[in-house]
């Protein structure tokens, strides 16, 4: 994986405003933040999408998330919010570093708007991929 901001911010090569850390995470502010809170959320692992990811990275991530979530509503003291992940340029990862937004959503002018483009799921085609997915998660 090549060298990204993240990594320079986890060594403290470049500062940030830090919200949390343990041994395996770093949480800080965003610095073009769509809205007032606006937290990242990063493994110190370096992986570059989250299916690279260890098991244990994960799980030090979902264990910390609820508890920042809950930080960012105590201080913004607003109760909606978005947890974003984009894995790849195609999907809107600025930066080859796993990391989850925390974007809080005060108002419709603030925060993260996004379209929503569904399409109807035909059932033998979800009973098909629901199967695939099973065997491979086998």
């Amino acid at each position: 994986m090549s060298e990204t901001i993240f990594g320079k911010i986890i060594r403290g090569e470049i500062p940030c405003h830090k919200v949390y850390e343990d041994d395996r995470v770093l949480a800080f502010l965003d610095i073009n933040p769509l809205s007032r809170g606006h937290t990242l959320v990063i493994p110190k692992e370096p992986a570059q999408t989250l299916d690279t990811l260890s098991e244990e990275s994960a799980a030090a991530l979902g264990r910390v998330l609820p508890r920042i979530c809950r930080a960012v509503i105590a201080v913004t003291g607003v109760k909606e919010y978005n947890v974003l992940e984009n894995n790849g340029g195609g999907a809107h990862q600025a930066i080859a570093h796993v990391h989850f937004h925390i974007i809080p959503k005060p108002n419709h002018a603030e925060g993260l708007g996004i379209g929503w483009p569904m399409q109807p799921l035909a059932p033998p085609t979800g009973a098909a991929l629901a199967a695939k997915l099973r065997a491979a998660l086998e």
